[in-house]
Formats: C-alpha cells, sequence, structure tokens
C-alpha cells in the first residue's frame, strides 16, 4: 500500500468486544494526541456494552466513555488506515488495510480486577504516548522525502 500523504494519521484499535482495552486506546489517544490524529475502534464481535472496569478505570483517568459504544468493524469509514493497533485477539481480528499492524497483545480483560484494569490502562497510556511519538516521526520524515524529491526535481529542470 503506497504511504499517505502527511496529514492527521488514522488509528485504529481492534480487540474481539470493543467494550474494554480497544475502548480504552481509542479515548487515551483522542486524549493524548489532541487534534493531531484521528482515533478509531472497533471488535471483530462486539458486545452489547462497555466493561463496567473500564468505564471506572477511565473516569479515574478523567476521560468519560458514557457515551461510547461497542461496534463492529464494519460500522467503520472506508478508509485506509496509518496504523492498525490489535490488542490480544489474535485470529479473531480480521484484516484491515492499514500501512502498518502492529499487535499490543494485551489480555482479556474479562476476569480482571479493577486493580489490574488500572495496569492495563497505565500500560496503553505508555503505549499510546510511544506510538504517537512514532506517528509524529513517520510524518516528519515523510515531509522530509517530499522537500527532498521537489528539490531534485527543481535541479534537474534547472540543469536540462
Amino acid at each position: 500500500m503506497p504511504p499517505r500523504l502527511p496529514g492527521r494519521p488514522r488509528v485504529l484499535f481492534v480487540c474481539v468486544q470493543n467494550s474494554c482495552r480497544s475502548q480504552m486506546a481509542e479515548a487515551l489517544l483522542r486524549r493524548l494526541g489532541d487534534a493531531s490524529v484521528e482515533a478509531w475502534s472497533a471488535g471483530s464481535r462486539p458486545a452489547a456494552g462497555l466493561h463496567p472496569g473500564a468505564l471506572a478505570v477511565m473516569r479515574e483517568a478523567g476521560i468519560d466513555l458514557a457515551g461510547h459504544r461497542p461496534k463492529p468493524l464494519d460500522a467503520l469509514p472506508h478508509v485506509d488506515y496509518d496504523v492498525v493497533v490489535t490488542l490480544g485477539c489474535g485470529d479473531a481480528c480480521p484484516p484491515v488495510r492499514a500501512r502498518r499492524h502492529v499487535d499490543w497483545g494485551i489480555p482479556d480483560p474479562a476476569d480482571m480486577t479493577v486493580e489490574e484494569l488500572r495496569l492495563v490502562r497505565d500500560h496503553l497510556a505508555a503505549r499510546v504516548r510511544t506510538l504517537l511519538v512514532e506517528l509524529a516521526r513517520d510524518r516528519a520524515e515523510a515531509v522530509l522525502a517530499e522537500c527532498i524529491r521537489r528539490d531534485l526535481a527543481a535541479a534537474s529542470a534547472t540543469s536540462s
């Protein structure tokens, strides 16, 4: 897949139920990335509602997930994503078009305690911060490559 032009990167988080891990990651990316990135999440087999523990630990971090709902992948815009992050769903996550795919391998939170969910939230926040740095680096490299192409084209035009 050809690289997208520099702009707001699109990131999709995918897990099985879209009720905890991917919802938390999406919300954290929206908060930490502000308007610099488009964040989405979905599930391969969405649950009926959000995991109550996810609501609680995100509220502790000042992020309200009350208006969020689990959604299937086919409910998302049909666009090319810059990064698709799977969160431990293995074969249950169908392929999605993206420049890059990564798996963060977060265990299923179904039976986790609130304390364990706090650790998941904090781990996701650290991963999201790293992802934001990577996205900024990717954008800077794309801009630099475009500048080099323009300079080479200009130099070629003047030498002809």
